[in-house]
């Protein structure tokens, strides 16, 4: 085999390799192979008609489905991303009624992500460009990093059974609150009495184990916030699986029982 051959044949492998390497991105340099699927985000600019009430958008991608809020309803529907576009089928809704602006909000949201708007992700940054709207969101795990268990002061924002989630005007007015210290010391309130004991977590991070050993004082007050105080303690009683959420922790206890709080 000549010198020249070899050389050749070199050149050529090198070049394949060039193009491998280019085969996931576009002729701007976009990563084409990107996808948002199995990510969260929440908008962080808008241009062309705002959010009624300010929003934020939020949009979730998980196995061929979507789910958005932008202040007011959920809905959910099925999702392709093929060719760089947004398409989204009929979406179904909750039906909550939403005061002043954000009434408009589903409406805006409905019409952005049915137009059929071209949808890039760069990093952690999405972008959806419609005909009249573009929205730029951020990756929520950047944009609201997780809190940590320890060191922060949770405020319980329902109230979990086996069946249902729970959330009342007593609960909001109460506030119980629960705060892990370094050293496991548990502090806060169940909503009239003061609670102290230890939490040991095992391991850190989502998903893990927390073990509380809860005291309360003894003080009586109103039937409704006892009734709020008992839920709580039960929830705290024993084993519970902690995860977290950006600034939203949920406690499960093997109980059947829980809590939904968020960082102060």
């Amino acid at each position: 085999m000549s010198a020249t051959t070899v050389r050749v044949g070199i050149i050529l492998a090198i070049a394949a390799g060039l193009l491998a390497g280019c085969s996931s991105e576009d002729k701007t340099g976009h990563n084409s192979a990107a996808t948002p699927m199995g990510h969260t985000f929440v908008s962080i600019g808008v241009e062309g008609q705002q959010i009624p009430g300010g929003g934020p958008m939020t949009l979730t991608f998980a196995e061929g489905k979507i789910t958005a809020s932008s202040g007011c309803n959920t809905a959910t529907g099925t999702v392709d991303l093929a060719e760089g576009i947004l398409h989204v089928d009929t979406l179904s809704s909750t039906l909550m009624a939403c005061p002043d602006e954000r009434s408009q909000a589903d409406s805006w949201q409905e019409n952005v992500l049915t137009s059929l708007p071209k949808w890039r992700l760069d990093d952690a940054t999405l972008t959806l460009t419609g005909k009249d709207t573009t929205v730029t969101l951020l990756d929520k795990k950047v944009a609201q990093p997780d809190q940590p268990l320890i060191g922060t002061t949770w405020i319980v924002s329902a109230l979990l059974t086996p069946n249902a989630q729970i959330r009342s005007q007593t609960l909001d007015e109460v506030k119980p609150t629960l705060t892990v210290a370094p050293d496991g010391a548990v502090s806060g309130s169940a909503g009239c009495n003061r609670m102290t004991g230890h939490a040991t977590p095992s391991p850190a991070g989502n998903g893990s184990d927390v073990t509380f050993q809860i005291d309360a004082t003894k003080t009586m007050c109103a039937p409704e916030i006892m009734e709020v105080e008992q839920a709580v303690l039960k929830a705290l009683d024993g084993k519970t699986t902690a995860t977290i959420d950006a600034d939203i922790l949920t406690l499960r206890n093997t109980n059947g029982f829980g809590l939904t709080l968020r960082a102060a």
